[in-house]
């Protein structure tokens, strides 16, 4: 049973470096295409842990890792800069357009709304 149990483990860790490479490649890739990146991981409940994304020239962008352990491991092996929280001078960085605006408080401002009707 031991040895099993030993082998589902090692299963269990390869398959989460794995996919923690995966997201590193595009934490990479989203560095490159602004310049440089910094990041801050949240917990999401069941679903794991969402990587935030804020590149050097202000675009932003979000990934999902199915644990907040890979999450971890994802930006540690991208290399970018982790904050602990979404505010003051990392959250200054971040610049939205008009999509943005229009569609995070469209209800709000006059802007389209979240529904067909």
């Amino acid at each position: 049973m031991s040895d099993t149990k030993q082998a589902d483990e090692a299963k269990a860790d390869a398959k989460a470096d794995r996919k923690a490479a995966k997201l590193a490649k595009q934490i990479g890739a989203f560095a490159k295409a602004h310049q440089g990146a910094e990041a801050q991981v949240a917990h999401i409940g069941r679903l794991g842990a969402r990587i935030v994304l804020v590149g050097e020239d202000g675009g932003w962008g979000d990934l999902v890792a199915p644990t907040h352990a890979i999450a971890e491991l994802a930006v540690q092996k991208a290399g970018v800069t982790v904050h602990e929280d979404f505010d003051g001078e990392f959250a200054a960085k971040v610049r939205t357009g008009p999509y943005e605006w229009s569609r995070m408080a469209g209800i709000q401002v006059g802007g389209p709304s979240n529904s067909n009707t």
